[in-house]
């Protein structure tokens, strides 16, 4: 049973209720923490790593699997309802997806206990070439199942509707028995109406289906708004972590006409960045394993440990520590950490610098160079490493330093040499190399104060048991904020604890950094509508000794005693969404909050519960709020 049962049982009510509810007072909600530390104390679960260790699997003997890309279809039956989705009639979808939520039993490695499969989820679609392995679904042979899932290659200017099937086992009948087969599908900072978002609260059970509607413009219309490297994930209340370990994540990525995915493209404005079998994507999960009856090795989810869940074998698109033979040329990598817990710092085994093009899912104004990339939970940096810096026969390694031994957070500490997860392998070239990484790519999108209607300060804890936010645990139906449609807002992002670390993730908006532990950040600041946000290194500087995302994201990594302020635009839609550590176990437990965006004059400070009207303190002027005003 987890925490959030106990808690509706009632069994800790005279403490979870008082922490849960928005009108309790400052003394009211510290006798709920004091009952509740009794409920789920912190501590006492064995080491992650060294009690069950997974059975040995030798490193780069598993090849790199790279999901093919995904094939429209012609029609959808029923067609979908225009009036379940905002502006449909003004972004008619050009492209129709269908997608399946299966089970599968996935080869992580070729050798015993691997080799027959371990049962996991995964998502089966037309692809536009046939991926190897294949599992085919029942009754439609076309079908391939796959973890990671296939890839969506969408178009700026391209609206598309996703119609996603949950065709898993009931529960009862999945063999993946930690996760639960009712699931939510989050496009991971798309800018996206609330209704196809993949909300916590929006899940679909087997036998039924959700349509996402994806508009793909960017915020405000603003070119400088534009993303690339987008994921999706499940986002199924209380089960995310469970699900997206099972194996229900993917990619999403977006082009337009500079980021062409054109290598040979004519266009003067097209970047020409590498393209086709040279753009890869990479995911990387964490996951432990455990010998089975039958000699099979199953994956292995304990939903008890609330701290963070590790697994001893990194994999990359699902892949116990693959190989991957590259060409003598550019290559484009888009990494992700699809988590649930574990944070990277990532180096070559060469010691050579990265060349960095992207940070969370955005274009750097320039390319940046880097010695080290350092990851927390769902952050993607794409990067360009050109192989002809090294001779036919050569391999060089991805190497994660980065010291983590429990799912509460990194250590700080590197490691030499760490652990290899990706060995490159360096072969002939097949032909000449088009592409190219450019001086410039696109101005960052301005700052402008008199935009700013709110000031709202958000506090990350563990109080009693629970992940809190300003105190509170998670309640749906409960607004934390209420956000006018249009407007901007400074938040700050406040880490209360002295030995947890997390990735805050805010959801449709991205956001620019403004200040890191009361320090403007290096290169951002303040400014009119005339000037242009840029960095002050590219890849004319010194390589930096770590990227660490860059001054737009949207995921703020807030490690012990941290604090970061943010400028936050909102525009476009109105609806319900969230925010959340992305530790998606801390998630689980509690650590989301829900805000909404709301017509213009209609904002408020929160929280409340929906329907409710505004109180006193939420219509006094703009201003930081803190957990004790709340």
């Amino acid at each position: 049973m987890k925490r959030r049962d106990v808690l509706k049982l009632g069994l800790a009510a005279g403490g979870a209720g008082i922490l849960a509810a928005g009108g309790a007072s400052a003394q009211q909600r510290e006798k709920g923490k004091e009952l509740l530390k009794y409920l789920c104390p912190p501590d006492g679960f064995p080491d992650q790593l060294t009690a069950r260790p997974s059975p040995a699997a030798k490193p780069f003997v598993a090849e790199l699997f790279v999901p093919p890309v995904m094939k429209p279809v012609a029609k959808l039956d029923p067609l979908p309802d225009p009036n379940a989705h905002q502006r449909y009639s003004e972004f008619p979808p050009k492209e129709f997806y269908e997608i399946y939520e299966t089970e599968i039993p996935w080869q992580y490695h070729p050798d015993p206990p691997y080799d027959k499969g371990s049962w996991s989820w995964g998502f089966a679609a037309e692809t536009k070439t046939r991926p190897d392995p294949c599992y085919t679904v029942p009754d439609k042979p076309r079908l391939c199942s796959m973890t990671p899932g296939p890839v969506y290659h969408a178009r700026y200017g391209e609206p598309v509707l996703v119609r996603r099937f949950n065709a898993l086992p009931p529960v009862g009948q999945s063999r993946v028995t930690f996760a639960l087969p009712s699931t939510t599908s989050h496009l991971h900072n798309g800018h996206t109406a609330s209704e196809s978002d993949g909300n916590p609260q929006d899940w679909i059970d087997s036998g039924e289906f959700w349509d996402h509607h994806y508009c793909n413009f960017p915020s405000g219309f603003d070119q400088r708004e534009k993303l690339t490297s987008l994921w999706y994930h499940d986002h199924r209340l209380d089960f995310t972590a469970a699900n997206v370990y099972a194996g229900l994540s993917g990619f999403y990525l977006l082009f337009d006409e500079e980021d062409s995915n054109n290598e040979n493209d004519p266009n003067p404005k097209a970047w020409r960045l590498p393209s086709g079998k040279y753009d890869v994507p990479l995911i990387l999960h964490d996951v432990m394993f455990a010998d089975q009856p039958d000699g099979t090795a199953g994956v292995s989810f304990n939903p008890f440990i609330t701290d963070g869940w590790l697994g001893d074998m990194v994999t990359v698109n699902r892949k116990i520590r693959p190989y991957f033979k590259v060409e003598r040329r550019k290559y484009r990598f888009r990494i992700i950490n699809g988590g649930p817990s574990r944070f990277y710092q990532l180096f070559l085994s060469s010691g050579k610098p990265f060349t960095i093009i992207t940070g969370d899912g955005n274009f750097q104004p320039e390319p940046v160079r880097a010695e080290s990339i350092y990851f927390s939970v769902a952050q993607r940096v794409d990067i360009v490493i050109d192989f002809t810096d090294y001779k036919v026969g050569d391999s060089v390694t991805l190497v994660n330093r980065l010291e983590q031994t429990n799912g509460r957070g990194p250590t700080g500490r590197l490691r030499d040499p760490g652990d290899g997860i990706l060995r490159f392998d360096v072969v002939p070239a097949t032909g000449p190399d088009p592409s190219r990484v450019p001086d410039f790519f696109r101005p960052l999108p301005t700052i402008n104060l008199d935009e700013v209607k709110f000031q709202r300060t958000w506090e990350f804890d563990y109080d009693g048991g629970l992940w809190t936010v300003n105190g509170r645990v998670f309640d749906p139906n409960r607004i934390d904020a209420g956000i006018e449609q249009g407007s901007a807002e400074i938040w700050t992002f406040r880490n209360a604890g002295n030995d947890w670390a997390h990735p805050i993730h805010s959801h449709f908006t991205e956001f620019l950094i403004l200040e890191i532990n009361g320090q403007p950040y290096p290169y951002t600041h303040v400014q009119d509508a005339n000037e242009t946000l840029k960095p002050a290194f590219g890849v004319n500087e010194p390589p930096l000794k770590v990227f660490m995302g860059g001054p737009r994201r949207d995921v703020a990594t807030i490690l012990p005693g941290d604090e970061m302020k943010v400028f936050m635009r909102w525009k476009d839609f109105l609806g319900k969404h969230v925010m959340h550590c992305h530790n998606v176990v801390h998630e689980d437990h509690s650590m989301m909050i829900r805000w909404d965006i709301v017509e213009p004059g209609k904002g408020f400070l929160g929280p409340r519960q929906a329907g409710e009207p505004a109180t006193a303190i939420e219509l006094r002027p703009p201003g930081i709020i803190s957990p004790d005003e709340e």
